[in-house]
């Protein structure tokens, strides 16, 4: 494997694109004493290096927030374009599960292959979805949409490690889903891991106290314990829907007020990064 130094160096960004109140004892399997509600953010990430454009994960679509409530600020095209890129120059779109938050508006990135677990393909394709408790969590038209783009030869199933690109590692966590996977990305200070739904709060991980939704605790707690090998330290993890990712870092300057976090640069906000 080659030395950090020989291997390309990423930019990656956080940008939300909606945001919600929930109960705070609904953010932890063990919720405790907790009361009040609890912030989550939807994010897009957006990774660039060279001509290498990738975005990680998609948000909602406008109409799975409407049915569900949630309010859509930016769609993955504008996250995007949000950062100073252009949508069309994205030429990988990875997906990190099949969840409605993470796999909406796909089709914003036509010409991109879409990477995702073939163990998420066949779970949100499967004989699971039969169980509501389960197939909630998914929108039929997000997935129908990835299995059109299957047939098209645009979509990419992975097993496990893959390489993205030198520098961009994929792998396979599972527990939130059945086929969720994380992103170990190169940067100036390391790299970092893009954790997604592996991690929702900096919380989860810090107290072993799991987001609720899940298929499987012990992979869950074994996923901890990969990424946590996989990051340089705990100040390199980056969890999926945390508000304190855009305290915890310098956010970027925005004339359209936009929120947005460069995660390659080290963390200087509350908290200082450490979970």
């Amino acid at each position: 494997m080659p030395e950090p130094r020989s291997l390309p160096v990423w930019q990656v960004w956080a940008v939300r694109t909606a945001s919600a109140q929930r109960p705070a004892r609904d953010n932890y399997l063990y919720p405790a004493e907790r009361s009040g509600t609890e912030p989550i953010d939807f994010i897009v990430f957006v990774a660039s290096c060279g001509d290498e454009l990738v975005v990680i994960d998609t948000g909602f679509s406008r109409e799975a927030g409407e049915r569900r409530g949630r309010e859509l600020e930016l769609s993955a095209a504008d996250a995007v374009r949000a950062v100073g890129l252009e949508p069309g120059s994205v030429r990988t779109v990875v997906l990190s599960h099949l969840h409605y938050d993470h796999a909406g508006n796909v089709d914003d990135f036509p010409d991109a292959q879409v990477v995702l677990q073939r163990a998420e393909l066949e779970y949100a394709a499967g004989p699971a979805m039969r169980h509501h408790r389960l197939s909630h969590f998914f929108e039929v038209d997000d997935v129908v949409t990835v299995i059109r783009r299957l047939f098209a030869g645009t979509v990419t199933a992975v097993d496990g490690r893959h390489d993205v690109a030198p520098g961009f590692e994929l792998h396979l966590v599972a527990g939130h889903t059945r086929g969720l996977q994380v992103a170990r990305i190169h940067t100036e200070r390391g790299w970092i891991v893009l954790a997604c739904d592996g991690v929702h709060y900096f919380d989860n991980i810090a107290g072993r106290n799991p987001f609720p939704a899940l298929v499987d605790l012990e992979q869950v707690l074994d996923g901890y314990e990969r990424i946590e090998a996989l990051a340089d330290s705990p100040a390199h993890i980056v969890p999926g829907h945390d508000p304190q990712l855009f305290t915890r870092y310098d956010l970027v300057a925005s004339d359209a007020g936009h929120v947005i976090a460069a995660l390659h640069t080290s963390p200087t906000g509350v908290g200082g990064g450490t979970s």
